[in-house]
């Protein structure tokens, strides 16, 4: 049987063709085997002469030279078979390998180049605290900020900066622009007063660049 696939690539349907045409081989030198054992047993190696050196009597010389001459054809094939089997699977395991560094790869560069577009944070939230308008607002620890209002990395000198918008934007909604694993989320922030402290419930620090 010729190599699957020729010049194109080896795949899941190949090898099944291949298993399936060593296991047709198989059930036709059982068959052959089986053939021997109804001619009195006669096996691979028995002679097919009596001791006076004349063809047997008791057994079918011609299905016998038959079968014999079959069983080492189909043996040959097998093992050629087998050896594709191997060969495909090899090939089938080589490209699923490859495949997967190729896409391991490709979603590496796609981090690095979201990374490298994503705008520079000035500031961090390092506690939010529960039923707080941050906490409200979907705000969450470690989120970098980019954009606070009028405030980016442009424009940002202190925390004072942050204060000022907060007081100025009291019961109006805020838009706010983070740095959360990697990717850029937009948030609307309504400073406020509620049962705690201060009116957003959140601790910011600048970032140390």
């Amino acid at each position: 049987m010729a190599e699957p696939g020729g010049g194109r690539p080896v795949t899941v349907s190949d090898v099944q063709q291949l298993v399936r045409r060593k296991d047709e081989i198989e059930a036709q030198i059982k068959a052959c085997y089986e053939l021997l054992e109804g001619q009195k047993g006669v096996g691979m190696h028995e002679p097919l002469v009596d001791a006076e050196g004349f063809p047997r009597s008791d057994i079918d010389l011609y299905q016998v030279r038959t079968a014999r001459h079959n069983i080492i054809c189909l043996q040959n094939d097998h093992k050629a078979v087998m050896k594709q089997v191997e060969e495909a699977l090899h090939k089938l395991h080589a490209r699923e390998k490859e495949k997967h560094a190729r896409d391991e790869a490709e979603a590496l560069a796609e981090a690095m180049s979201q990374s490298q577009s994503l705008p520079q944070a000035f500031a961090k939230v390092n506690s939010v605290s529960p039923g707080s308008p941050a906490s409200i607002s979907g705000l969450q620890v470690d989120d970098e900020i980019v954009e606070f209002g009028s405030v980016n990395a442009n424009n940002f000198q202190n925390l004072q900066n942050i204060a000022t918008v907060v007081q100025h934007s009291e019961g109006r909604p805020l838009s706010v622009t983070v740095i959360r694993g990697g990717r850029r989320v937009h948030v609307g922030l309504t400073p406020k007063r509620w049962a705690g402290k201060g009116l957003l419930g959140c601790n910011i620090i600048p970032l140390q660049r």
